[in-house]
């Protein structure tokens, strides 16, 4: 399982929170992640959906910001012009999900960055259908 996935807020959120029940189970996969030195892509949106989860806690808050940013195994991928316009087309495509606009763009950015490989424990990534989703 070497080389990169697309790391979601609905994992990392569950790998930073001891008090949810997943957590055991996002320590586990982390730690063979990490074992394999995968390395990890992400999006402004999503890590600002990490940071506002934890925005009430100091510690816990400055500990996600320096995962998202002085991470040297996460690259967080800026959002083009295109990938807006990709996800709005996402999005209204697929009417009869709840998909958000941030699971949108990451899908396009997956798509461009022909990642194939997502952590995440959001069953939007498992519906959309296109990659393999980590656990």
């Amino acid at each position: 399982m070497n080389g990169r996935a697309f790391l979601d807020a609905s994992f990392w959120i569950v790998y930073r929170e001891e008090k949810d029940g997943n957590h055991p189970v996002a320590r586990r996969v982390m730690s063979e992640l990490f074992r394999q030195r995968t390395c990890f892509v992400t999006t402004l949106p999503v890590a600002c959906e990490i940071q506002a989860y934890f925005a009430r806690e100091e510690h816990k808050r400055a500990m996600v910001l320096k995962d998202l940013f002085e991470n040297p195994l996460l690259t967080v991928e800026n959002i083009s012009h295109q990938d807006q316009k990709g996800a709005l087309e996402i999005l209204q495509l697929h009417r009869d999900k709840a998909y958000s606009l941030c699971d949108a763009l990451s899908f396009i950015v997956m798509r461009r960055l022909n990642l194939k490989r997502a952590v995440a424990l959001d069953r939007h990534f498992r519906q959309f259908g296109e990659f393999e989703i980590i656990p």
